[in-house]
């Protein structure tokens, strides 16, 4: 039985919720999650999660997810799509992920009993979720990122020297593809990035595989418990009429990086990644104040007023700047008003190996990664 259980609408929209603030304007679109936990509660399923102390250590554990661009398609684009007869998607996001679970399980001969997302996010945790409830599995109460990342290096078990092959891919036309092995990981993610640009969106992947005791040596536990706490204390505090930003800030032991407007937004779709810079005018106690930020899927660098200010690995999520309600990078538009919201990332990657693949430089830009908690003391603010 899950330590937690989802049994209505407003429970899944929670959770979701959370999942979407960790994701940091990435991951895929929440509405899509929603959609996906909501079709196993319709059909009976159980939807939840299990404590990772309860997995068997001889289990075999999977790990599905959406690989690709998250950007919206534009006129052009569909056009191009119609030319390779790409107009009605045969499988949604959830049975794309079900679909390479399967194909795993005939390339590697194995049966697996666990699903295990790779990362925090409101279409790419709830989506490998709802896949693995609809093919009798459970999930387990963990990730392997604690945010959301735009690059399969990014995730612990890369970290710890764990073997990621095979990824088998299934797009939302029904296409197959096995990337069988690589000449490195990032490789195998440039391949997966690949597979999914050609089918123009997110192609569910799976891969991975662990046993339940190699499991436990590189998981985060209870991150999907976090989650489904922050998007019920995010709606309850707006319902009683708090100030939702700063609360959710002080709830996470994080701060308020930014309030204003955004009054730029210029983006692009890259191979597989969505791309683009943000720039927010402060107002209310930011006033005089300009604010910008870049993300790759995710956010990853902040700057203030032209210098740099947070980045990642540490955690940077817009929100609604009445709402707290988290926003994924398609959905900002230029006349929002929002708020910035900084976190100090999980331990786990405050780590060598997660600094070489998940820091500015990682990226092309010349900053040093500074933690946000020496940023905002030094910026002398509190919260």
């Amino acid at each position: 039985m899950p330590n937690k259980q989802l049994t209505t609408r407003q429970e899944v929209e929670d959770f979701v919720r959370g999942c979407t603030f960790y994701a940091t304007g990435g991951g895929g679109l929440p509405e899509n999650g929603i959609e996906s936990l909501m079709s196993e509660l319709e059909a009976g399923r159980m939807v939840g999660w299990v404590d990772v102390s309860e997995i068997p250590d001889d289990a075999l554990t999977v790990c599905p997810f959406l690989m690709g661009s998250i950007a919206p398609h534009n006129e052009a684009t569909i056009s191009e799509m119609k030319g390779f007869g790409m107009t009605n998607g045969v499988n949604s996001e959830k049975e794309r992920l079900m679909k390479a679970i399967q194909e795993l399980e005939i390339y590697t001969g194995k049966k697996f009993s666990v699903v295990v997302p790779i990362e925090l996010a409101g279409a790419n945790t709830p989506g490998p979720m709802a896949a693995g409830s609809a093919l009798g599995m459970v999930t387990v109460d963990g990730d392997y990122t604690s945010r959301a990342i735009p690059e399969i290096v990014q995730i612990t078990p890369n970290y710890y020297g764990k073997d990621c092959l095979p990824i088998t891919s299934v797009d939302e036309w029904g296409n197959v593809c096995i990337i069988k092995e690589t000449t490195s990981l990032r490789i195998a993610e440039r391949i997966g990035k690949m597979i999914s640009a050609a089918a123009y969106g997110l192609a569910g992947q799976a891969g991975i595989v662990l046993t339940g005791k190699e499991l436990k040596e590189v998981v985060i536990p209870g991150t999907l418990t976090e989650c489904y706490e922050l998007g019920r204390f995010i709606r309850e505090a707006h319902a009683v009429g708090k100030n939702v930003v700063d609360e959710i800030a002080k709830m996470l032991g994080g701060w308020v990086i930014a309030k204003g407007e955004i009054t730029v937004k210029d983006d692009s779709d890259k191979i597989g990644y969505y791309w683009g810079y943000v720039t927010i005018t402060g107002e209310h106690e930011y006033t005089d104040n300009q604010y910008k930020f870049w993300f790759k899927n995710e956010n990853h660098v902040v700057w203030k007023n032209d210098k740099p200010y947070v980045m990642s690995p540490d955690i940077i999520s817009t929100v609604d700047l009445e709402t707290g309600e988290p926003i994924p990078n398609p959905k900002i538009k230029v006349g929002q008003k929002v708020a910035l919201i900084g976190m100090k990332c999980k331990p786990v990657l405050r780590c060598k190996e997660c600094y070489e693949v998940l820091t500015p430089q990682y990226f092309g830009f010349d900053i040093p990664y500074v933690p946000i908690e020496e940023v905002m003391e030094k910026a002398k603010i509190f919260k």
